[in-house]
């Protein structure tokens, strides 16, 4: 299949996918969101893929949703909390799902920034390395008046525990490849010029070990929680969806195209 906003090849049991809005810094528009949910049937597809290893093009891993191509903006009328909740459930969740149910091992790096969506989009993976000079960030509720999604509020807890999560998601404040690694959000920080090498040394060593065995590890970590992921899909969509009504997201969405500070009134 041929894409048109990642590259994607199988290389010796391996497939590289590499998010390639580098112009964008890997913002997830439409297409590159619904680019990621077909490589994911693809590779889900290809009994000769053993792992995979996902990354970004350029100087970002993913600065999060495209706000003005990412549907998130839409014909005059139609209801902002709508719109986002109708996208998050048609498009943006549907690509989480078959990233986080696929069998095989993922292994993402992340270069540059992974803010918002694109710090969901990074946790989906099963090892997640990230380059020293790298960052996370949570920005949805300092910069938009909306919450984190794409599994975000599933992931965060799990990951580093409901306090840390808590301060992510509330302050947006930067946290470095160091910290994550530290706090559990992460496998690793590596620097930055080892970062491509040591990616691809961790697929490659996945690749060459017991496929069975890891799909069975992945079953099991991944389910037997009171909530499953795709069931907080649908409680982030339904709350996402009521933020997006308010004049705190217009007031965001106004902000972030006048490439100015907030000025949330909390409506």
């Amino acid at each position: 299949m041929t894409y048109q906003t990642l590259l994607f090849e199988r290389r010796e049991g391996v497939a590289y996918v590499t998010l390639n809005r580098a112009d964008r810094l890997n913002a997830l528009d439409r297409q590159l969101v619904e680019d990621l949910t077909a490589a994911a049937a693809d590779i889900a597809a290809d009994a000769s893929l053993r792992a995979v290893l996902l990354t970004g093009a350029g100087r970002a891993f993913c600065s999060g949703a495209d706000l003005l191509q990412g549907g998130l903006t839409g014909d005059a009328g139609e209801g902002a909390g709508e719109r986002v909740a109708a996208s998050l459930r048609r498009h943006f969740n549907p690509m989480v799902g078959a990233w986080y149910g696929l069998e095989l091992p993922v292994v993402v790096a992340v270069n540059g920034v992974a803010a918002g969506a694109g710090a969901s989009l990074a946790l989906l993976g099963d090892l997640v390395i990230a380059a020293r000079s790298a960052v996370f960030l949570q920005l949805f509720a300092p910069k938009l008046g909306l919450m984190p999604d794409l599994g975000a509020t599933f992931l965060l807890p799990r990951l580093v525990g409901s306090a840390r999560a808590k301060g992510l998601a509330l302050l947006g404040d930067p946290l470095s490849a160091a910290d994550a690694a530290a706090w559990g959000l992460i496998w690793r920080c590596v620097e930055d010029a080892a970062l491509t090498s040591e990616a691809e040394s961790l697929v490659r060593r996945l690749a060459c070990g017991p496929t069975r065995a890891y799909r069975r590890i992945k079953a099991v970590f991944n389910e037997g929680l009171p909530r499953t992921l795709g069931e907080q899909l649908d409680v982030e969509a339904l709350a996402q969806g009521a933020l997006a009504d308010g004049a705190d997201f217009a007031e965001g969405l106004a902000a972030f195209r006048s490439k100015r500070a907030p000025r949330f009134s909390g409506g």
